[in-house]
């Protein structure tokens, strides 16, 4: 018996064991091996042979253009991706060709490892993938245009992108709200009124209640005319009725106050601050330390954050004929490089910010002499200049071409002298709002088109006046201050962001109900029932009682014996006062002749000197008398009281 066969048939049987234990069997075979440079040798002849028939294809490719056959070059497109497919398939026999090959050369040995990876089958599929998928994309490619052409008309239409499918109320007071404020980054709403309140609101902070968590009068007892954040939302300009505008922190808290100028100098331009109320103010779009405010003192002053005790420059609107006349609204330019005034006599001045003598445009027919120019608000492109005029009207200007308007807008009522206009973030409408008297009407929120200036859009805000309005361009809300004290944000949860929106989701607080229970339970002592005065049955008694109490049945005082109480003087008394008041009241001399009253004393005084005579006796010196004659004699005669002259 061969020996080698008995240790392999001791093999089998321990393998055998193996498989039943373990679960899987082939322990002892040989394990393949991998010849390195074969395999690159491989790798380089395939990269060579598929770049020489890339390189082919192309060679053909140039060859078809150049003889300009373009029907044939159309008819080649199709071969081509069968010549590919070919090609691949090709490969893909060959490999599988090998493959068999290797594993038929392989099978005595029963080699074992891991497959070898598809990658020519894979290579094949991406490169046969994008022909099969582009007949399919044609299929869609209508449907993807119809919808690319809606999308395109609703962006063309400016309409469609008004935020005003929801809005909120803010209570601001009873009066009108005169102004209204947004921060840059859209997370603090500040709204002014004619009840010199102003009011903080945070929309992150607020829930469904909508309350301000601040409110506060920095200018006591002048209404609030204008309010704004500067560019980087730190600070508030306040500009109120008084002649000092004021700068406050974003909790209010006082940071600058302007100086008054003196009111006895002719020239505005010597005073160091306005010597009149203000109308408007606004800080400069760049330089975050300096902005601006106009005055009924016939000036416009800008200042600068860093020095409160003078302005720094002084531009003085002057008429046709070079008098003063009042600005009543001011702005800067979208570069700030332009400072543009609306003042009574119905002009419009803009002056070069570096240049304060003589202005750069001057439209002197703007408005209707008299009436006051609510508001100027330049375009986003810094072109076109909008006005809202006192006169009913809202006005479309090119700076380059300021002599006439280019569009205007007639019938909006307006009564205040702060309604306000300004532009759609995209630079294609132009809001403002329309004036209602009381039981009126509602008042309005007009959209005009930039363009052909027609009213596109209206929104009715509220029965009352609709005053301040705000489009903020990050937010993409609208901000509304009315006459009737409220101040509404208009907005859309699908074309807005943030703002009024984290605030409409969150629920109303709840009181604490332990709060409310402590303060109804208060126990004090004489609350307890041993303390109680016992209750009475009937009305008979307790009107006996009070009876005889002498405070309640309103008794009279009784006469007051012996020294006196409580101020009133008895009969003998015993102190000086009451003596001196019983004998004044008991002295019933009649002094009706003053001359007997005199004379009555005459004689005791005469005889008995007793205040006058006895202080100068030793220093009086001895009389000396003149001869006695017989007019003396008559007078020695007379009495004594008549020699004496009173």
């Amino acid at each position: 018996m061969d020996p080698n066969k008995v240790d392999e048939d001791k093999m089998s049987d321990d393998d055998g064991k193996m498989a039943s234990v373990m679960g899987f069997s082939g322990f002892g075979k040989k394990a393949r091996t991998f010849d390195l440079e074969a395999i690159f040798e491989q790798t380089r002849r395939t990269a060579i042979e598929r770049s020489q028939h890339v390189l082919e294809e192309r060679q053909m490719d140039d060859h078809m253009e150049q003889e300009g056959e373009s029907s044939q070059s159309v008819k080649s497109s199709g071969p081509a991706p069968k010549n590919k497919v070919a090609a691949a398939t090709s490969r893909k026999q060959e490999s599988e060709s090998s493959s068999d090959s290797g594993s038929d050369s392989d099978s005595d040995s029963e080699l074992i490892g891991p497959p070898l990876p598809p990658q020519l089958t894979a290579q094949d599929d991406d490169k046969l993938g994008p022909l099969t998928r582009a007949s399919g994309s044609t299929a869609h490619s209508d449907e993807d245009d119809d919808e690319g052409d809606a999308q395109d008309d609703d962006d063309d239409n400016p309409v469609k992108k008004i935020p005003d499918s929801h809005e909120i109320t803010l209570q601001h007071g009873t009066k009108t709200v005169s102004a209204l404020a947004l921060d840059p980054s859209g997370a603090r709403l500040v709204t002014g009124g004619l009840d010199y309140d102003v009011r903080f609101w945070d929309f992150a902070g607020m829930d469904q209640a909508l309350q301000a968590f601040r409110s506060l009068q920095p200018c006591e007892c002048h209404p609030i005319t204008s309010l704004q954040y500067s560019t980087t939302g730190d600070v508030i300009l306040v500009v109120s009725g008084n002649a000092q505008a004021k700068v406050l922190d974003r909790d209010g808290f006082n940071v600058m106050e302007c100086v008054k100028g003196d009111q006895y100098i002719v020239d505005m331009a010597k005073t160091k601050g306005h010597t009149a109320m203000l109308n408007s103010g606004c800080w400069h779009p760049k330089i975050k330390e300096e902005f601006m405010t106009c005055s009924n003192d016939g000036t416009v002053r800008t200042w600068d954050l860093s020095s409160e005790k003078k302005h720094k420059s002084v531009f003085k609107p002057r008429s046709f004929q070079g008098k003063k006349v009042v600005p009543t609204c001011c702005t800067y330019s979208r570069d700030g490089k332009l400072i543009a005034a609306g003042c009574q006599d119905g002009t419009i001045q803009i002056w070069d910010r570096n240049l304060s003598v003589h202005t750069k445009y001057h439209c002197r027919q703007a408005h209707i002499p008299g009436s006051d120019t609510s508001c100027l608000s330049f375009s986003y492109d810094g072109v076109t200049l909008a006005s809202r005029g006192g006169d009913d009207t809202l006005k479309l200007w090119d700076i380059r071409n300021f002599k006439k308007p280019v569009n205007v807008a007639t019938g909006l009522t307006n009564y205040f002298t702060m309604t306000d206009c300004c532009f759609s973030p995209d630079d294609k409408l132009l809001v403002t709002g329309t004036s209602v008297k009381k039981d009126g009407g509602n008042g309005k929120l007009a959209f005009y088109d930039r363009t052909s200036f027609q009213k596109v859009y209206e929104i009715e805000v509220t029965n009352s006046s609709v005053v301040r309005c705000l489009w903020h361009p990050k937010l993409n809300q609208i901000m509304v201050g009315t006459a009737n004290g409220l101040a509404k944000v208009y907005y859309d949860p699908f074309k807005s962001h943030r703002g009024a929106m984290l605030c409409v989701v969150k629920s109303q607080r709840k009181e604490r109900q332990a709060e409310t229970l402590t303060q109804d339970y208060i126990i004090t002592p004489h609350a307890l029932p041993m303390f109680r005065e016992a209750r009475q049955r009937s009305t008979r008694k307790q009107l006996e009682k009070d009876r005889l109490d002498p405070k309640k049945s309103n008794k009279p005082e009784p006469p007051v014996s012996g020294p006196g109480r409580g101020g009133r003087v008895a009969n003998h008394g015993g102190t000086l006062s009451s003596f001196i008041v019983k004998n004044i009241a008991l002295d019933k001399t009649d002094d009706s002749n003053p001359r007997q009253a005199i004379l009555r004393h005459a004689k005791e005084a005469s005889d008995n000197p007793y205040w006058v005579a006895p202080a100068y006796k030793q220093t009086q010196p001895v009389p000396v008398f003149a001869e006695e004659s017989d007019d003396d004699e008559e007078a020695e005669k007379e009495p004594q009281w008549k020699k004496r002259k009173i």
